[in-house]
């Protein structure tokens, strides 16, 4: 499902038991230089990535200062977040404007807070230029931060280059069937350079028969409860997408490969690694 790009107000984009990707929460977030938000969120814990800008955090009263470094965009610079533990108080005050994404998964144990500045963050890039499938990924709840998160995995995914795929060969992540394949929920949300960029978002529901195309456009939302999937920018623009994944059974992802092309993850390189990062 696709959520086009409007002013959210502040309020969730993806709520808490959404009909279509329960187990996934996600909020933006805009303040001016001063300006405080305050959320709590039952049944799910929750990581804050500054998309730009910079926010003291306060989580039950402890403290994250100085969070996010990015002025311009996601492209300036490297990403930071803080974990929240299911249901906690949190108050952020921003230092300077800040646009804020808040990603959830839900969970039924309470956790410790913690941050995750650059140094912490897990990076992979897979992919070449000769398959246009050449993208760097920064996780920043990955494999560094498994023993201390339930369900939540927290990632930046930017393409490398202009044009492209990504999330090639096409998989899906729709059935708990160990240990084949697990259950985890999607969100993503897309950003392009230069921002009047566009792209397309692939959902096939069952192998073999026509499926469902999104354009994607700066700030749009994507949705993924099922079905084979994979996305595309134009070429001579970059693409971004914050990705929200919240497993049913367990936190790390496995992924099934649509079998039509999954003999091209031996040509791919760098992809092995990049699916043993969603750990």
């Amino acid at each position: 499902m696709h959520i086009a790009p409007h002013d959210n107000k502040n309020k969730p984009i993806v709520d808490s038991d959404d009909p279509t990707v329960p187990l996934n929460y996600f909020n933006i977030v805009m303040l001016k230089a001063g300006e405080a938000f305050e959320y709590q969120v039952p049944g799910y814990e929750t990581c804050i990535v500054p998309a730009t800008g910079t926010v003291d955090v306060s989580v039950e009263g402890v403290e994250y200062k100085a969070l996010g470094n990015r002025t311009v965009d996601v492209w300036d610079g490297e990403p930071e977040g803080v974990y929240v533990p299911v249901g906690a108080k949190v108050t952020m005050v921003a230092s300077r404007d800040s646009e804020v994404f808040i990603a959830g998964a839900k969970y039924d144990k309470v956790l410790d807070p913690f941050d995750v500045r650059v140094a912490e963050l897990d990076k992979v890039q897979y992919g070449s230029d000769d398959t246009k499938t050449h993208r760097k990924i920064k996780h920043i709840l990955g494999q560094k931060q498994h023993d201390k998160v339930g369900r939540l995995l927290v990632s930046e995914l930017f393409t490398v280059g202009q044009g492209g795929w990504s999330g090639f060969p096409a998989h899906k992540h729709d059935t708990d069937n160990l240990p084949h394949e697990t259950r985890h929920d999607e969100t993503y949300n897309f950003r392009f350079k230069p921002n009047h960029g566009s792209g397309v978002q692939i959902l096939q529901r069952e192998e073999g028969v026509p499926g469902d195309a999104y354009q994607l456009m700066d700030r749009s939302t994507i949705m993924i409860d099922k079905g084979y999937h994979a996305c595309a920018v134009m070429p001579g623009y970059e693409m971004y997408y914050f990705t929200i994944l919240g497993g049913l059974s367990q936190r790390s992802l496995i992924q099934f490969f649509q079998p039509t092309h999954a003999y091209q993850i031996e040509t791919i390189p760098g992809i092995k690694d990049m699916v043993a990062k969603f750990k």
